[in-house]
C-alpha cells in the first residue's frame, strides 16, 4: 500500500484490491448500484468478480433482516478468482442492512451508513436494542455517517421531483460517493444513467443529480481522510465486456447454433434463477433465435423436442423444480435420440427451497432422475464466462451424438459477473449437424431411422418433409434399425445397451483431465477435485496453500457424464483426494463408486458459495498441518 498527496484535505491510497458490499432493502436498488459500480470498474480496466445476494420475495418486508438485498464486488489490479471472502467496505442503507452484514466485514473495515435510515422504528424492526452508531459497538470499524436520504431529497426537490420519488434515488447518491472514494471514472456511469432512464426526463434528472451529489459530497464534506485507487489489471489485448453467467450461456447457445448452421429454439417457463436466459435470447431474433414462454415446464421442453424433430437446435432452461417436471420428457428425448440441451441453473432445495440462493444439489438428479435406463451426458460450467464455452460444448455433444444433454450452472454463476474477452466467432469450433440426405433415385432401400453411425452410434437426423425419410417417432421402444414399435425383450436389451454405449463413447472425444500440480503429476500429497462453481474458491484456496510453501494439486471437471477417460488414473495417483461441493457430497459418491478411491468430502449447503479460507482450512486439515506453523510467505488474494 502506498499514499500520494492529491488534495489538500485528502490523500490517495493505492490498493491492489478492495471488496465492497452494498446493502439495503430489496427496493433500494442495491443490485443496480453494485452492477453499475462493477461495470465502471471493468471499463477502467480492473479485474472484477461479483456476488449478488437478494431475498426470495419480490418485495420483502421493508426494514427487516429478511428483506435485505446485497451486492458484493471484488476489484483488483491483478487476476482474481472470487468475489472475496469478506468485504472491507460495507455501504449500509439502513439498520437491517448493517445488522445482516456486519458479521462479514473485516476487522477495521470501513462502514458507510445512511444515517437518515437509523430512526427508532427502523432500529426496532432490525432488532437493535440501541443505536449501533452511538452505543460503541462499532468502535473497531471506521464509520462514516452520511445523510444520504435527506441530501438526495434536497437535490431532487431542486429538479421538481416529489419527495417520495426523490428518495428512491438515494442508491445513486451512494454510487456517486463510493465512485469518488475509489476513484472511479464518472463518465461511463453518467452515460449509462442517460441511456437507462432516457424515457423519463424527470427520473433521469433526479438520478443524475443524486449521483453527482454523492460524488461532490465526498469531495467537499471533509469527512474522509483518504481516497483510494485500484489500478487497472494487466489483461490480454482484445475487446472485453462484463458478463454474467446467464448472459454468457445465452450467447454461447447463439454462437453454437450459428456455427452449426441451425436455427435456435428455446421453449421455457420462467423460474429463478434461469429466467434471464429466456430474457436474453428473446432479444436476438435477428440471429435466428425463436423463444417460447410456455404455460408450464412440461410444455416448454415438449416444444423444444418438437423443434429438434423439425431440424432446429432445441433448448429448454429451468432450475431444480423444473427438472423434476421435465424428467419424463427428457426420457422421451433419450428414446427419440434427438439433439436437445437442457439447462439447469441450480438453486437451494428441496421444493421451492431457497430460490435466490445457490447450490450444486442437482448432480445426482441429472445422473439418475429418470425412470428406466436413460443415461444423459452432463456438462458443468465453472465461472460466469465459462458458461459460454460450456453451452457450446453441450451443443456439440447433443448434435454430434443425437442425445439430450444436461448443462449444469447455478445461481452463483448465473448472477455473478466477470470481465470476458470477446472471442473471434469465426474461430469458434464448428459443428456439423449432418442431416440425413434424401435417398438417391432407384435406391430401393427403406429408410432406417435407427441405423447408427459406426463411430458415434448416433442415428440419422431426418428433417420432416424430406422425401423418402418418413419415419415414426414416439415413446414406445424402437426396433433396432427400423424404429418400428417393438416389444421384443431381446431388442429392448439391445437398445438399452446401445443408448448407454453411445453416451459412454462420448468420452473418446473429451480432453484429458488437466491437473494443476506444480511438482508434476502425482507429486502433491493432496488433490482437490471440483466441479462447477467451486472453481474460484478452490483455485484461490490452492494459491493460499502454496503461499505457505506447501504442495497441493487441483483438477476441475467440466464433463460429469461420461467422465474424462483419464480421470481414474489421475485420482489413483494421489494419496488423498478432497472434493468440495455445495451439496451433501454428490460427486464424491460418483467417483468413489466408479474408481474405488478414498475421496473425502467437504460440503456446504448454506445458499452461499465457498470462501477461499474454507478450502484452505480443509486442505491444511487433510495435510495435518497447523496453520500457525506455516505462515504465508507472500500476500495472496482470492
Amino acid at each position: 500500500m502506498s499514499t500520494t498527496a492529491e488534495h489538500p484535505r485528502h490523500q490517495t491510497v493505492e490498493l491492489d484490491r478492495v471488496v465492497i458490499r452494498f446493502a439495503g432493502d430489496s427496493g433500494d436498488g442495491m443490485q443496480l448500484t453494485g452492477t453499475q459500480f462493477t461495470a465502471a470498474s471493468s471499463l477502467f480496466g480492473n479485474d472484477t468478480a461479483t456476488l449478488p445476494d437478494f431475498p426470495a420475495e419480490i418485495r420483502a418486508p421493508a426494514g427487516t433482516l429478511a428483506g435485505v438485498s446485497a451486492f458484493q464486488v471484488h476489484i483488483s489490479d491483478h487476476d482474481i478468482l472470487t468475489p472475496g471472502d469478506a468485504p472491507s467496505v460495507l455501504v449500509a442503507m439502513n439498520p437491517a442492512a448493517l445488522k445482516a452484514n456486519i458479521g462479514a466485514v473485516t476487522a477495521g473495515g470501513i462502514l458507510i451508513v445512511n444515517v437518515d435510515g437509523f430512526d427508532d422504528r427502523s432500529l426496532e424492526k432490525a432488532g437493535y436494542a440501541s443505536n449501533p452508531l452511538t452505543d460503541g459497538s462499532l468502535a473497531s470499524y471506521t464509520v462514516y455517517e452520511v445523510p444520504m436520504t435527506s441530501l438526495t431529497m434536497e437535490v431532487g426537490k431542486e429538479a421538481g421531483v416529489k419527495p417520495r420519488d426523490a428518495e428512491r434515488s438515494k442508491n445513486f447518491f451512494a454510487l456517486g460517493l463510493v465512485s469518488w472514494l475509489y476513484s472511479r471514472p464518472v463518465e461511463p456511469t453518467l452515460e449509462w444513467i442517460g441511456k437507462r432512464f432516457a424515457a423519463d426526463a424527470l427520473v433521469l434528472d433526479a438520478n443524475t443529480r443524486a449521483f453527482r451529489a454523492g460524488y461532490n459530497f465526498g469531495e467537499t464534506a471533509e469527512l474522509f481522510e483518504s481516497t483510494y485507487q485500484v489500478r487497472p489489471a494487466p489483461l490480454e489485448p482484445g475487446t472485453y465486456t462484463n458478463v454474467t453467467g446467464n448472459t454468457a450461456l445465452a450467447w454461447g447457445l447463439i454462437a453454437a447454433s450459428h456455427r452449426a448452421g441451425l436455427g435456435l429454439f428455446l421453449g421455457s417457463y420462467p423460474i429463478t434463477p434461469a429466467s434471464d436466459i429466456l430474457h436474453e435470447l428473446s432479444k436476438h431474433k435477428h440471429f435466428g433465435v425463436r423463444t417460447l414462454q410456455a404455460e408450464d415446464e412440461i410444455a416448454g421442453i415438449g416444444a423444444a423436442i418438437g423443434a429438434a424433430f423439425g431440424g432446429s437446435l432445441g433448448v429448454t432452461t429451468t432450475s431444480g423444480p423444473g427438472i423434476d417436471l421435465k424428467a419424463e420428457s427428457i426420457g422421451l428425448a433419450v428414446s427419440l435420440e434427438l439433439p436437445l440441451v437442457v439447462v439447469d441453473i441450480q438453486r437451494g432445495g428441496p421444493s421451492t427451497g431457497l430460490p435466490t440462493k445457490t447450490e450444486q444439489s442437482d448432480l445426482l438428479h441429472a445422473m439418475y432422475g429418470r425412470h428406466g435406463e436413460s443415461p444423459v451426458p452432463i456438462v458443468a460450467a465453472r465461472t460466469p464466462s465459462h458458461c459460454f464455452e460450456t453451452a457450446m460444448e453441450a451443443v456439440r455433444i447433443a448434435v454430434t451424438y443425437r442425445t439430450p444433454v444436461i448443462l449444469l450452472s447455478d445461481g452463483y454463476l448465473a448472477n455473478g459477473s466477470e470481465p470476458w474477452r470477446l472471442p473471434d466467432v469465426a474461430g469458434l469450433p464448428a459443428v456439423d449437424p449432418a442431416f440425413a440426405p434424401a435417398p438417391g433415385e432407384g435406391d430401393g432401400r427403406a429408410f432406417q431411422p435407427y441405423e447408427r453411425d459406426p463411430e458415434t452410434l448416433a442415428r440419422p437426423w431426418a428433417v420432416p418433409g424430406t422425401p423418402g425419410l418418413e419415419h415414426r417417432i414416439g415413446g414406445l421402444e424402437k426396433a433396432d434399425g427400423s424404429g418400428d414399435v417393438s416389444y421384443d425383450p431381446v431388442n429392448h436389451e439391445r437398445m438399452v445397451h446401445l443408448r448407454a454405449k453411445k453416451v459412454a463413447g462420448i468420452a473418446a472425444s473429451l480432453p484429458p483431465v488437466d491437473v494443476d500440480d506444480e511438482g508434476g503429476p502425482g507429486s502433491a500429497p493432496v488433490l482437490v477435485l471440483g466441479w462447477g462453481s467451486t472453481y474460484g474458491a478452490i483455485a484461490a484456496g490452492v494459491r493460499r496453500i502454496r503461499a505457505r510453501g506447501l504442495a497441493v494439486a487441483h483438477a476441475h471437471l467440466t464433463h460429469l457424464n461420461p467422465f474424462p477417460p483419464n480421470l481414474g488414473e489421475v485420482l489413483r495417483a494421489y494419496p488423498a483426494v478432497l472434493v468440495p461441493e455445495a451439496n451433501l457430497g454428490q460427486l464424491v459418491r460418483l467417483v468413489r463408486a466408479e474408481f474405488l478411491v478414498d475421496a473425502r468430502s467437504l460440503t456446504k449447503v448454506q445458499g452461499q458459495p465457498f470462501r477461499a479460507a474454507e478450502i484452505e482450512a480443509a486442505i491444511l486439515e487433510l495435510l495435518g498441518v497447523d496453520p500457525a506453523t506455516t505462515a504465508p510467505k507472500e500476500d495472496v488474494s482470492s
